[in-house]
């Protein structure tokens, strides 16, 4: 069964790029590194994480074509500037903010990192009950 998100990660070619672009989107440096492979940060009143992966170690097969699988959608504050952020950074718009079903609060929009991955960004009002609760 699945119980929520716990760590999505994401393949680049140029792993410090990446690093550093990612940190300063979320304005923190990554809590975790393997040198030359892999940096990871923590997010969220859960701590969930994301993860940069050097892409030499991706699985074989694996490519890097936009929208070949899921999306994960993190929660955030403020879904308009976010995204407006993460263009200002660099990224791609790959799906507009979206409403999804009128007057629900639910929304959604993606985009392209400059490393080719789908990030996906979402305003949930159920995410923000559920979480209202979690000690910080």
């Amino acid at each position: 069964m699945l119980r929520g998100m716990a760590t999505t990660t994401y393949y680049a070619d140029d792993l410090t790029a990446a690093k550093d672009w990612y940190s300063e989107f979320l304005g923190i440096a990554p809590y975790y590194e393997v040198p030359g492979g892999y940096y990871e940060f923590r997010l969220g009143p859960i701590q969930a994480e994301l993860g940069i992966i050097n892409r030499a170690y991706a699985p074989a097969g694996a490519h890097n074509a936009p929208g070949g699988g899921g999306v994960v959608f993190w929660q955030v504050d403020d879904l308009a500037a976010t995204f407006a952020r993460l263009l200002e950074l660099g990224a791609t718009e790959y799906e507009p903010i979206t409403e999804r079903g009128e007057g629900t609060g639910f929304a959604t929009a993606a985009v392209l990192d400059p490393f080719g991955n789908v990030l996906g960004i979402m305003a949930n009002p159920h995410y923000v009950a559920m979480t209202a609760a979690v000690p910080a």
